[in-house]
């Protein structure tokens, strides 16, 4: 392809909940590369206008801010529409968006099961329908934020286990049903960040004993591996890229 960076100048991404953590790591990341960045929130509002404003400052109209929870019927397809309404076409697709918290078997109810499934599974399979055509076109691709977890299921998250091994499948299912034109990847972040109700020091400790690098990630780490699949994996679909510090290769 040449110059892929020349190549990503002027395109369009949109990045879903991308207020905040990795989202925002991996607006900047695109945005760098000369990308028009539909920046999604549901409700993190504050710290969505203040990245956006930073963005601009730097290169003026080249993020925009899009509120929607993804949960109600029609709402993904909606959310697409707005962005290609906005800038007349949509290159990337970065499913990022994300719920998190336990769910012990035994507690579990049909509304908790619904929204993580909606918010994990259900929401990035909408907008990859809604956004297939207009990727097509634009021979573009999707990159799906799954976990470590979805291949290794973590202990008291069931359901969030089996929503990100989903997508992980999904990831795949995807590639295969909108190839040639459109590349489907995912990238599986590790310890990059710690849930933000807190994790004690000691669990800490022994989550990242596990890491052959012995050291927590940064969302930097996880937004330069979607670059990559953004911009100079042109020949990689379907596949999953582990971003946890070599937590596979110790036992």
């Amino acid at each position: 392809m040449g110059d892929y960076t020349q190549g990503l100048e002027g395109k369009v991404a949109l990045v879903t909940g991308a207020a905040q953590r990795i989202g925002a790591a991996v607006v900047r990341a695109l945005h760098a590369e000369g990308m028009q960045v539909a920046l999604h929130y549901r409700r993190s509002r504050e710290p969505a206008e203040a990245l956006a404003a930073e963005l601009n400052a730097q290169r003026p109209a080249s993020v925009a801010l899009f509120q929607a929870d993804l949960l109600g019927r029609g709402r993904p397809e909606r959310l697409v529409e707005k962005v290609v309404g906005t800038w007349g076409r949509l290159d990337v697709l970065v499913n990022n968006a994300s719920s998190f918290y336990p769910t012990p078997v035994g507690t579990v109810t049909e509304e908790v099961w619904e929204g993580l499934i909606g918010t994990n599974l259900k929401a990035p399979f909408f907008l990859a329908q809604a956004a297939a055509p207009h990727l097509k076109l634009s021979r573009g691709c999707i990159v799906n934020l799954a976990d470590i977890h979805g291949l290794r299921p973590l202990k008291e998250y069931p359901v969030y286990s089996v929503t990100k091994a989903g997508l992980l499948m999904l990831t795949r299912a995807l590639a295969r049903e909108l190839g040639p034109e459109v590349r489907v990847n995912a990238v599986a972040p590790g310890a990059i960040l710690w849930p933000e109700e807190g994790v004690d020091e000691l669990t800490r400790q022994r989550i990242l004993s596990r890491t052959a690098l012995k050291r927590q990630g940064r969302p930097e780490d996880v937004a330069r591996a979607v670059r990559f699949l953004v911009r100079d994996a042109d020949y990689v679909t379907g596949q999953v890229v582990t971003v946890d510090g070599g937590r596979d290769v110790v036992n």
